[in-house]
């Protein structure tokens, strides 16, 4: 049984203008090196399917899916928030992204594929219940999440989110639902500037935010999923985990200053599939958030890739 590696072309055309850094051509690096290092050999590929209206209600609102729908511009671009924009493109990249999380999903629960990396874009972590923000339309990792809750009737879900920018609107959907336990790592005074509620946090015991300083490096990090993820993994026993798989956080990525290198990347990844395969067959679907900078994106995956498929 082969891992699932889902993508589609429709992904690609989605833009937001010339020099935007969550661009196109991310996807088209990361499928290069894969190829290149013969890591696709391993894997079966899979086209996204387009997400349904029923499928993105699980985590969002129905406005909110209605809105998003209905406004893609027939040329040019629509301006959702600073740094997000439509072409008409968008709503059909988003479905896709989405698509894939639920497919993956299906794939990975129905013994078709071990795991599965979505190489899928625009991302999704930022996406809040009722709000498009943060490069991000639907939220990709909720759909799958509610879809594995509510279709394949699971009862304990983990999320991981490394993505150097705190994943707002997975805590925004998914806060306070006992069946996900959410962990995560981001690096402090950062866009959405929000993980850290301590507020929050108190009303939401299914969160495991770890604020990391700029600068930080690897053995902070480290020490936060040894730490903090770990522990609390080992105690909800996942029955699936998704992964939010951001990497920007890497050093060569002027998005931010976290300091992370290629093998941060490979360990927590092993450290994440030993767990799955104690607690859940080793069913993990990782889906593509953040990483800006070509070659080190493309690298970090591959590291990542790697790892979740069994070819290290």
């Amino acid at each position: 049984m082969l891992p699932a590696y889902i993508s589609h072309p429709d992904c690609a055309r989605h833009e937001m203008g010339e020099g935007h850094p969550e661009c196109p051509e991310r996807l088209s690096a990361i499928a290069d090196l894969l190829l290149a290092r013969g890591l696709l050999d391993y894997m079966l590929p899979h086209d996204a399917p387009l997400a349904t209206e029923a499928q993105l209600e699980r985590a969002h609102t129905a406005l909110h899916v209605r809105r998003v729908l209905d406004a893609a511009p027939a040329e040019g671009y629509v301006q959702v928030d600073p740094d997000t924009r439509m072409n008409r493109h968008t709503v059909t990249a988003a479905l896709r992204a989405a698509g894939a999380a639920v497919l993956a999903t299906d794939l990975v629960l129905g013994g078709q594929a071990s795991a599965a990396f979505c190489a899928v874009r625009p991302p999704g972590h930022h996406a809040e219940r009722a709000a498009a923000m943060g490069f991000c339309f639907f939220n990709n990792v909720a759909v799958g999440i509610r879809h594995a809750l509510d279709v394949h009737g699971l009862q304990r879900v983990a999320l991981i989110d490394f993505d150097v920018h705190h994943g707002n609107g997975s805590e925004d959907i998914l806060a306070g639902d006992e069946r996900v336990l959410m962990c995560s790592s981001f690096e402090t005074g950062l866009y959405p500037f929000n993980g850290e509620d301590a507020r929050q946090l108190k009303d939401a015991p299914n969160l495991v935010n770890v604020g990391l300083a700029p600068r930080s490096g690897s053995d902070a990090f480290r020490a936060a999923v040894s730490q903090r993820w770990l522990p609390a993994l080992e105690h909800f026993r996942p029955e699936l985990i998704y992964i939010s798989a951001g990497f920007d956080a890497h050093r060569d990525d002027d998005m931010a200053n976290l300091g992370l290198v290629d093998a941060d990347y490979e360990w927590v990844t092993r450290q994440l599939m030993d767990l799955a395969w104690r607690h859940c067959r080793g069913r993990v679907i990782s889906c593509l958030e953040g990483g800006y900078m070509l070659s080190p994106l493309a690298r970090s995956v591959a590291a990542h890739v790697k790892v979740l498929i069994g070819a290290d």
